[in-house]
């Protein structure tokens, strides 16, 4: 063959030698781009995982907080449903409860037939009180959502006009009336954005890696607007779902630097992509040139042949394997042949010399010797051998060494093991990272189960006494209502309230009340049964529930425990702190359990008992839900006789003892019911001091009595003096004065009677100062009742009131009994040392009359002359004169 034959030919060669290694290059790198892009997807989804790991903890705590916020304002709903005519007072109480409790609230806001009467803090809203919804455009749809649905509704976040930001939610309130569900009103409750934020940790350091949003306002969920960071719609985000009371939010979130950013052990993967690919190529461009050297010199190299064929044996070996170790060991002689990679490995230089056993037992670890030789002996035996062990290099440096072996024998010589070595360190250190990943990410699994409980738990149950909550009371009543509780057919409730705990948190400070709360809780534990459950539902009042199986009596006795283990004292810092219990007893039996109804009869219950003394248990009856129905009935038409001016004054002649003229009438409050006609005060006055309402009667009365005097004197009827009752609260007014000089009210003809047994020994420095300032626009004070309380003549002294009215039933028996006449006399001559007209009450014949005449009495007032009138009947009395011919 010639040489241009042999050049075409080693043409054809080499391109039939490059396709197959351009064809293998190609497959490595297609190979290395998978699997990068495997590697970027999976630290991304890992990347995802943590981050929504992460924002489902602000949710948890998001859903928490809002729930716990709202739980507490429907406590307050409950409250209102079973006291639907509370007054500011009362509703300052309650909400000042809420607001001690670990909340986000800012105010509260409660709005009777849609107007709103009472708020919380008073302070800073004022301008609120009076706030018609009906007439309020802006805040009109969501009330009417409200109305419409009979549901919560959460909307916001919105601004505030006190500054800031706040979800408001608005409950619809209930109440029941003669079995009847009547619309009340609406409570709003505004919980304020950054406490809620901060609280549920979207200003935590945590999370400043990371951009949130959160869509959904108004509780619409995706569908809402954006109202918390920016939209990160184009960005992947991760998502959940913040569940509320009414709708839910979601919110969202990725990496400040994005999903994706190159990690240096990727970058790594990629550039040994690349090699390998070029040491495949290599090979095959080496081997073709090899090839092409061999069949021009041919000739040449046929005597090298033999030597070629070992060489390319171990070429390709080695080539194979990639960065290994070749040796071989002479099973006859022990001599061993090591290449410069092995060399390398165990630490050692290439130019040593010829190898022994010797030389590998010096650099294997001392752990791994014994091991390692072992597995070759056993292993080598059946022709192949494979171990893994640690060496020791000279300097120190540990490094992890694969070994795998073979039992070469060739015909006519004897048995050799060739075998390669390679460095595993690195995979080895891989592993261990990917151990070491795992376990930490399996502690952060364990942490967020272990805080999503710890969640769930402070959801559930109150922070101070350990007891479960309102909500978990709920949920389980719920849970128990269709078989009763513990499956007994029978739910038993006592609602429990703390007496005296106030007056313990106001003198010793709340660290004593906590005290107190946490001690009420451990006796409420021990005294009840481990079946009962027991909760604390706000403040001082607490639940157990229990079954009914033992009956009234054995409910009774376990208030009756109860009752007893309160009554013990309790120390405190070295102060001896007393309280005790007033219990509400409720029962409910299948399948007419309505839980609901159940709390709100507890409550009546409680109430009754607080109202019969306090430190008792009380149970529920049909009785007494048919009085407290007709006392809100009572109720109701005392509130709207009031907006009707139906509470009418009535007036009874005062008159001289001595010449019998008119010196002056009283003016008794009287109520022109619309279908029981006209009432005496006994049958409506206890229940307007419940409602807090007296004193806009006694206004009422002293206003028409104001009127009626200023029509006599156009008339040209004498009448000289009107006087007034003036109840215990509104001589607590710190306004009353002031709403006095507003009257213009005549010098000297007004006069008002207060009770003797109220007020006369009264250290109030609020009553005292009302007293003097009275006196000081020209009123004058009479004492009522006189000689049926506990008045001294010290405090007489310090009143000085202008009149003694001597009570009836210190009047009445002075005809027949001498000693009750010189009692009389002698409080007669109590006022006349100390300057002070005495007025007779109760004289119902002109033999009393003629008696107190005698004993020096000034005025005179009873039956015997006149009875308590109309207007119009009294111009009529005085116009005929009638009385002086009766006398």
């Amino acid at each position: 063959m010639g040489f241009g034959g042999a050049n075409q030919k080693n043409r054809e060669w080499r391109r039939a030698s490059f396709l197959p290694a351009l064809f293998a290059f190609l497959v490595v790198i297609t190979a290395g781009l998978v699997l990068d892009r495997q590697a970027d997807t999976i630290n991304q989804e890992r990347v995802r995982a943590e981050v929504l790991g992460r924002i489902s903890v602000i949710r948890a705590k998001l859903e928490g907080h809002v729930a716990s916020n709202v739980q507490l304002v429907r406590g307050l709903v409950s409250v209102i449903s079973t006291e639907p005519d509370m007054n500011q007072a009362r509703f300052e109480a309650l909400v000042d409860n809420l607001f001690e409790a670990d909340s986000q609230l800012r105010s509260v806001a409660a709005a009777p037939d849609l107007v709103i009467r009472m708020t919380y803090p008073l302070k800073g809203n004022e301008k609120a009180i009076g706030l018609d919804y009906r007439q309020t455009p802006n805040q009109w749809d969501a009330v009417q959502q409200v109305l419409f649905t009979g549901k919560m509704v959460l909307a916001g976040p919105v601004d505030l006009v006190q500054g800031g930001q706040g979800f408001v939610g608005r409950f619809p309130v209930y109440t029941t009336e003669d079995g009847w569900r009547k619309f009340w009103g609406v409570v709003s409750a505004v919980i304020d954005t950054d406490r809620l934020y901060k609280d549920s940790g979207l200003y935590d350091a945590s999370v400043a890696d990371l951009d949130i949003s959160i869509t959904g306002q108004d509780s619409l969920g995706r569908h809402g607007k954006l109202f918390y960071g920016e939209s990160l719609g184009g960005r992947q985000p991760v998502l959940a779902n913040v569940t509320l009371p009414s709708g839910s939010w979601q919110i969202a979130a990725v990496p400040r630097d994005g999903w994706y950013s190159g990690t240096t052990g990727q970058w790594l993967m990629r550039a040994a992509i690349i090699f390998a690919g070029c040491l495949i190529l290599l090979p095959f461009i080496i081997a073709g040139r090899m090839i092409s050297q061999r069949h021009d010199y041919i000739g040449l190299l046929r005597m090298r042949e033999a030597a070629l064929t070992q060489q390319t044996q171990r070429l390709n070996l080695a080539l194979e394997t990639s960065k290994v170790g070749l040796w071989e060991l002479d099973l006859a002689s022990g001599e061993e042949v090591w290449d410069a990679r092995t060399n390398e490995i165990y630490g050692m230089s290439g130019d040593a010399g010829g190898r022994t056993h010797d030389h590998w037992q010096k650099v294997v670890h001392p752990e791994d010797q014994a091991r390692a030789e072992a597995e070759f002996r056993q292993s080598i035996v059946n022709g192949r051998y494979e171990s893994d062990y640690r060496v020791i290099l000279p300097d120190g440096t540990l490094r992890h060494i694969r070994s795998i072996a073979v039992l070469a024998e060739a015909s006519g010589e004897v048995q050799r093991v060739m075998g390669i070595n390679w460095d595993v360190t690195a995979d080895v250190a891989l592993n261990e990272d990917l151990r070491r990943a795992k376990a930490l990410t399996e502690a952060r699994n364990s942490e967020l189960e272990a805080a999503r409980v710890r969640i769930e738990h402070n959801a559930l149950h109150d922070s101070l006494t350990g007891l479960p909550n309102r909500r978990y009371l709920d949920e389980m009543l719920r849970g128990n209502a269709a078989g009763g509780f513990d499956a007994s057919g029978t739910i038993a409730l006592l609602h429990i309230d703390l007496d005296r705990f106030k007056q313990i948190n106001d003198t010793l400070g709340h660290a004593a009340g906590d005290a107190m709360l946490i001690h009420a809780s451990k006796v409420l534990r021990d005294t009840c049964r481990d079946t009962d459950f027991v909760a604390r539902i706000g403040g001082d009042e607490f639940v157990v529930v229990s079954s009914n199986s033992h009956g009234e009596e054995g409910l009774a006795r376990l208030a009756g425990r109860l009752v007893e283990a309160m009554r013990k004292p309790v120390m405190h810092e070295g102060h001896e702190c007393r309280f005790g219990v007033s219990v509400g007893i409720a029962t409910g039996m299948v399948p007419a359990i309505d839980v609901e109804q159940l709390l709100i009869n507890a409550d009546i219950a409680l109430y009754r008992a607080k109202d019969r003394g306090r430190n008792r248990f009380e149970f529920f009856s049909a009785a007494l839900q048919a009085e407290v129905i007709n006392t809100k009935r009572v109720a109701d038409e005392i509130l709207n006789s009031l907006e009707n001016h139906d509470f009418i004054a009535y007036y009874q002649p005062q008159f001289c003892a001595k010449t019998l003229d008119v010196v002056g009438v009283e003016a008794l409050a009287r109520w022109r019911h619309p279908t029981l006609g006209l009432c005496a005060p006994d049958s409506f006055m206890e229940i307007a001091e419940e409602l807090s309402v007296v004193a806009a009667i006694d206004h009422a009365i002293l206003q028409q009595g104001l009127q009626d005097l200023e029509r006599w004197d156009r008339l040209g009827l004498h009448v000289p003096r009107v006087s007034v009752n003036v109840s215990q609260r509104r001589l607590h007014d710190e306004n009353l004065v002031t709403a006095l000089r507003e009257m213009d009210l005549p010098e000297g003809r007004i006069a008002f009677e207060l009770v003797e047994s109220i007020y006369l020994d009264e250290s109030d420095g609020v009553i005292a100062w009302n007293i003097d300032q009275i006196k000081a626009l020209g009123i004058d004070v009479e004492i009522d009742d006189f000689g049926t309380g506990y008045a001294s003549i010290v405090s007489l002294q310090k009143l000085h009131p202008r009149r003694l009215k001597v009570d009836r039933q210190l009047v009445d028996p002075i005809i027949r009994e001498p000693g009750q006449r010189r009692l009389v006399a002698s409080i007669v001559d109590i006022g006349k040392a100390m300057g002070i007209e005495i007025v007779a009450e109760g004289v119902e014949s002109m033999e009393h009359a003629k008696i107190l005449r005698d004993l020096g009495c000034d005025i005179l007032q009873g039956y015997a002359f006149a009875k308590p009138m109309s207007r119009d009947a009294l111009e009529a009395f005085l116009a005929e004169q009638s009385w002086r011919h009766a006398s």
